[in-house]
C-alpha cells in the first residue's frame, strides 16, 4: 500500500498533475461527539471522505466514504465549505499521483451501522468536540474542523 503525503505552500513539493474532487463529511451524533478515522496511509487522525466517482452525486459519495470508512450510515444535512487552495497538494506514493486540493465538507448525522476499521482506517472513534484538536491531522483537516466548529452560517469557500 502506498502512502498518502501532503504538502502546503512547500517549494519541494512535487508538481500536481491531477485535480479530483471530493468530499468530507463531519458526522455528529446525538452526544456532540464527531466521528473520526485514523488514516491507515499516513496515521492523521481525519473525517472519512474520498472522491467523488463518476455517476454519483456529492450527498453519494460522501455517505459511500462514511460506510467503507468507518461501518457508519449516514445522512447528509448541510455544506461547511469548498476547500481548493492550490498549495495544498496531496501526494500518493503507490500511483504518483499528485492532487491539487479540492474537497467538499458536508455534515451528517449517523442513521445506522457500527464503527469498524477498513482498509483506508486503522481506527474510528466517536470523538467529544474538546478532544479533536489533541489528535494527530494535517493542517488542512484541522482548518475544516476549526470551520465546522465555529458553528458559522455562511458556507466557506477557499
Amino acid at each position: 500500500m502506498g502512502r498518502r503525503i501532503d504538502y502546503y505552500d512547500d517549494p519541494d513539493a512535487p508538481e500536481p498533475n491531477s485535480l479530483v474532487p471530493s468530499v468530507n463529511v463531519v458526522v455528529e451524533n446525538d452526544n456532540g461527539e464527531i466521528l473520526m478515522i485514523r488514516r491507515t496511509d499516513n496515521d492523521n487522525w481525519a473525517v472519512p471522505g474520498g472522491a467523488i466517482d463518476l455517476g454519483e452525486s456529492v450527498a453519494q459519495a460522501a455517505v459511500r466514504e462514511t460506510k467503507e470508512e468507518t461501518g457508519i450510515d449516514c445522512e447528509i444535512t448541510g455544506l461547511v465549505g469548498i476547500y481548493s487552495d492550490p498549495k495544498h497538494l496531496i501526494h500518493y506514493t503507490s500511483n504518483d499521483e499528485v492532487r491539487q486540493e479540492f474537497s467538499i465538507l458536508l455534515t451528517g448525522r449517523p442513521v445506522g451501522g457500527s464503527p469498524r476499521v477498513s482498509d483506508e482506517s486503522r481506527d474510528v472513534q466517536w470523538i467529544a468536540r474538546g478532544e479533536i484538536t489533541d489528535r494527530r491531522m494535517h493542517r488542512s483537516m484541522r482548518l475544516r474542523l476549526r470551520d465546522y466548529l465555529s458553528g458559522r452560517s455562511e458556507p466557506i469557500i477557499t
